[in-house]
């Protein structure tokens, strides 16, 4: 019965929203117009905006899930017009903090204590407030400085209803749309859903957060803060506190010292090596959860906060989407048209000069141009299309790559207009294939897997001799080979015996020829 009002609720918003424009459009009977009218009652002045603006506002009235679904959506715009697409990507968590004798009552209940137990200090009045979580300050009786997480209440009923709604849709998408089968819309739908509950377990934010700090010690370029596992639990995260700028108040940057253009070549390196080198990445880097520190010791660097959402690549993803990357900076647009090919996100039978001519139309003219010339979203909305023409099939599990990238260009966009983005990819991309397929790819790759062959090699000769002895009865030229390496095993015995009798026989006549007598 909740569902049903849901939907209800959900109809009269698109109506309300003037949606019924593309939704309604084919029906005629008396009761639906009535219906439209009865709903639609002062929506006048919404219908003034653009389809795309009116589909935002709707998204966030029907709430934070909607609301994060449109976020991902926006990535696909090979299912989008370019105009809807991008006012999708203008989707903000703008959502009013819940009560903070809430929030202290969770913490309470998470800690099994009282909050003046934990913190000597605890501010009561929110410094954010998202759709999943909102964060107040507060100091440990240790004296540290950290920040606490709180997970909204309610959250994962909301989530369990509006999730069952998206799966719906996405069956009725996948049977009524021509285009449905090759867009996957169940498999982004259950993405989307694996992302949301993940985002409701505050340990496994933790546990992103500890991943990604280790592995980012290295490259002295971006803060993680620290967990404090004594305090984290699934409701309940506690942090080391952060002292940072956020990333777009330039101004302030800019009168503090901070390099700017080394800051977008820093957000580049950054993004490439944790999907490239590490196939681990920080997934939802929008301005609200980037800073730059001002610390002396760490000056310049990247804050990164807010860890619910991280993608992760396998290493074939990996190895796929930088033969791509490569061959794209390159300009060998027949070698990525034979990479879809390899890869069977192509039918078998696509011609490989008829892809490789429509990539290159898309993609030349963007070379050689900075960053405030280019639009990613343009150049993705173009191979989308192309795509369709040649029948691509989207996989699922680059979604989060895309929906990165295109904030990774809004950053760079914000950051430095004049930044090239291909120029500073390349070398990086280039030292890491190098490091994949060269003779330091090869070292490494038999350094991981020598404990294994060093487990396996003493057991294989046991191992061979038993497959043999399986298929001996069942294999005639295993017996007949058996018996042959018998035979060669019994000469050899003879040869072998031979050979030290007659060596003993000449150590013994010489032995008795100089005998002293």
């Amino acid at each position: 019965m909740g569902q049903f009002f849901r939907l209800i609720f959900i109809g009269l918003t698109v109506l309300r929203f003037g949606l019924d424009e593309v939704a309604l459009s084919r029906f005629r009977q008396g009761w639906v117009r009535a219906l439209v009218r009865v709903a639609t009652v002062g929506r006048r002045a919404r219908l003034d905006a653009p389809r795309g603006a009116r589909l935002r506002m709707a998204l966030e009235k029907l709430g934070p899930i909607f609301v994060k679904f449109g976020q991902v959506l926006s990535t696909r715009r090979d299912l989008l017009p370019l105009d809807v697409a991008d006012e999708l990507a203008l989707l903000q968590d703008r959502v009013p903090p819940f009560p903070s004798s809430q929030a202290v009552a969770l913490i309470e209940k998470a800690f099994g204590k009282r909050i003046d137990e934990v913190f000597e200090q605890f501010d009561t009045t929110p410094v954010a407030s998202a759709s999943i979580a909102q964060v107040h300050f507060g100091i440990l009786k240790s004296g540290r400085e950290v920040a606490v997480k709180v997970l909204r209440p309610g959250m994962l009923d909301v989530i369990e209803h509006d999730m069952a709604l998206l799966h719906t849709l996405a069956r009725v998408v996948e049977w009524a749309w021509a285009d449905g089968k090759r867009l996957k819309p169940r498999e982004v739908v259950a993405e989307f859903d694996g992302y949301l509950h993940d985002e409701l377990d505050l340990v496994r934010e933790a546990a992103n957060a500890a991943q990604l700090r280790r592995n980012m010690q290295g490259l002295d370029l971006v803060l993680v803060p620290e967990m404090v596992w004594d305090y984290c639990t699934p409701t309940v995260l506690v942090m080391e506190r952060m002292h940072g700028v956020p990333i777009n108040q330039l101004e302030r940057l800019r009168e503090a010292g901070v390099d700017i253009p080394k800051l977008a070549r820093d957000g580049v390196t950054i993004f490439f090596t944790q999907v490239f080198r590490d196939g681990f990445f920080h997934a939802d880097m929008h301005p609200g959860n980037i800073q730059v520190s001002l610390a002396q010791r760490s000056f310049g660097r990247y804050i990164a906060l807010d860890f619910g959402i991280v993608g992760t690549l396998t290493d074939n993803d990996k190895e796929y989407l930088a033969q791509n990357f490569l061959a794209f900076f390159r300009r060998d647009y027949k070698r990525v048209a034979e990479l879809h090919l390899e890869s069977g996100w192509v039918p078998p039978g696509t011609r490989v000069d008829a892809l490789e001519s429509a990539i290159r139309a898309v993609c030349e003219p963007h070379f050689d141009r900075p960053l405030k010339d280019i639009s990613l979203g343009q150049v993705l909305m173009r191979l989308f299309q192309t795509s369709r023409r040649f029948n691509v099939e989207i996989q699922p599990q680059l979604v989060l790559l895309q929906k990165t990238l295109l904030n990774i260009e809004g950053l760079g966009r914000q950051l430095d207009p004049d930044l090239d983005l291909w120029a500073t990819a390349k070398p990086f991309l280039e030292t890491w294939m190098h490091r994949q397929v060269g003779w330091q790819g090869l070292v490494e790759r038999l350094k991981n897997e020598a404990p294994r062959y060093a487990q396996l090699l003493p057991e294989l000769p046991r191992l061979v001799h038993q497959a043999l002895l399986h298929r001996r009865d069942s294999d005639p030229a295993v017996v007949a080979l058996l018996s042959e390496q018998r035979r060669t095993n019994r000469l050899l015995q003879a040869l072998l015996y031979g050979a030290v009798g007659f060596v003993a026989g000449v150590l013994v006549m010489q032995i008795w020829l100089h005998w002293p007598r």
